[in-house]
């Protein structure tokens, strides 16, 4: 192992560390991922120095293109860790040097790794949630497009798992798409608030070299500079609204699922997944077992599990950076990786579902018309609560007598109140039912389109805002 001393900070200690200490410290292995936004950093910072005059052009030129080739390597797998590289910054500094000698420990000057980390890390995201709001948006659009074109099938709705009124299938889909377009929406004003630039905040107290943060600013297109260097070098706020963010998606996509799953089972029998999204059983041959739809709903709990670890991290923090905070990253690595794959998944199994329109229809029972019977009561002007008792001894004297409601007579229900006539029957038409939810929202066909278009348009304005 390499003396302290060969270390950034070495000319401190006289001893070296445990090398338990330096395993769990090092965080090299999952950081890496940075090397890119690592590397653009440092050249923008290094012609920021050439700016102030503490690097000449020549050593600036020197540290950019040393930067490019080290760029190269980590791309192409070339880079070779060694067991003194402690994290990205340290690695990249000491290929650095290997390359173009004592002149690059200039770029480090006026510079801290506590506010090149948080900078690197904000770049990460920018990129990367740039790509988790293009599934996601792909997931809507698939699910508007898919409703779109299945809008005359009609099924039970249901609360508390019982059914309840019915519905269109377009509607049930547009339900999670409208849970999900406020996912973009989050996540559109989380990036918008993270898109604040740390870098030239020092270690606490700020940059000693008149550093041109506007320049900086500029050239990693962030939107505005941060305005203290204390809370820029510490702030996680960005870490944390991302991992919200991510675990309300996650319970919304673990929802849907759930639904799929229910909808899928042979006693439902609405709906049947793809064999690309099943797996069988390794001892009772009959199964198909909806295991990308379980996975999504576990997935849910590994996200929430980081958002509230990267909360008890914070919570016992004092002011500016401490090494408790190097935790997120890997949660915001896990996270990012684990959404993007769910997205995916989630579009394909909607893109490929069979739908048993036959199955679906054969469920809408009589019995969930008893709201309609209601509401023709109320529109021959009987007050609702009690159209509602009314219609509630109905139900029941139809399952006093083992029948369906809609064979009871027209005795049977001026039997229970005078106000019933023949024109009762056309309650039990699914298709009247569903078209009197013609109020924003609802279930009519014309709301459903209105729900679509409304869908298309926001994806529209959200893709271009990605």
């Amino acid at each position: 192992m390499a003396a302290e001393g060969d270390k950034m900070f070495g000319g401190r200690f006289l001893r070296n560390r445990d090398p338990v200490m330096e395993m769990l410290t090092s965080s090299i292995n999952y950081d890496k991922r940075l090397f890119d936004v690592d590397t653009w950093q440092s050249m923008v910072y290094a012609r920021a120095l050439e700016k102030t005059g503490i690097l000449s052009k020549s050593d600036m030129e020197k540290i950019v293109s040393a930067l490019e080739k080290i760029s190269e390597e980590w791309a192409k797998g070339a880079f070779v860790v060694k067991h003194t590289d402690e994290d990205i910054h340290t690695a990249n500094e000491r290929r650095l040097k290997e390359l173009i000698g004592d002149v690059a420990g200039k770029l480090h000057t006026g510079r801290s790794r506590n506010d090149q980390v948080v900078t690197d890390l904000k770049l990460f995201m920018r990129n990367n949630l740039s790509v988790t709001s293009t599934h996601l948006l792909q997931l809507i659009k698939t699910l508007v497009e898919r409703a779109a074109v299945e809008t005359d099938i009609l099924l039970p709705g249901y609360t508390h798992l019982q059914k309840a009124q019915p519905i269109r299938f377009s509607h049930f889909l547009l339900s999670h798409a409208v849970a999900l377009i406020r996912d973009s929406e989050r996540l559109g004003e989380m990036k918008r608030r993270m898109n604040v630039l740390p870098l030239g905040s020092g270690a606490l107290a700020g940059n000693p070299l008149g550093i041109d943060r506007e320049f900086l600013r500029n050239e990693l297109n962030f939107a505005s500079i941060s305005l203290n260097s204390m809370d820029a070098v510490s702030e996680r706020d960005f870490v944390v609204e991302f991992l919200s963010v991510a675990t309300l998606m996650m319970i919304h996509l673990s929802k849907m699922a759930e639904d799929l799953i229910i909808y899928s089972t042979s006693e439902f029998g609405f709906l049947t997944l793809s064999d690309t999204y099943c797996t069988g059983s390794s001892v009772m041959p009959q199964k198909k077992n909806p295991d990308s739809m379980e996975v999504i709903r576990s997935k849910a709990g590994r996200v929430f599990g980081r958002l509230a670890a990267m909360l008890m991290v914070l919570k016992g923090l004092p002011s500016t950076y401490n090494k408790d905070l190097q935790e997120d990253k890997e949660a915001v690595f896990d996270v990012v990786d684990t959404v993007n794959a769910v997205l995916q998944v989630a579009n394909g199994v909607i893109s490929t579902l069979q739908i048993n329109r036959e199955n679906m229809e054969r469920a809408l029972s009589p019995e969930i018309m008893s709201s309609d019977m209601a509401l023709y009561l109320v529109r021959k002007g009987m007050p609702f609560r009690q159209a509602h008792i009314v219609s509630t001894k109905a139900v029941q004297l139809a399952e006093s007598k083992g029948i369906p409601l809609s064979h009871l007579s027209l005795d049977d229900l001026k039997s229970i109140n005078p106000m019933f006539e023949n024109d009762v029957y056309q309650i039990y038409n699914v298709v009247n039912s569903v078209e009197q939810y013609t109020a924003m929202g609802g279930t009519a066909k014309s709301s459903v389109n209105a729900q679509i278009e409304q869908l298309r348009d926001l994806v529209r304005r959200h893709t271009e805002q990605a």
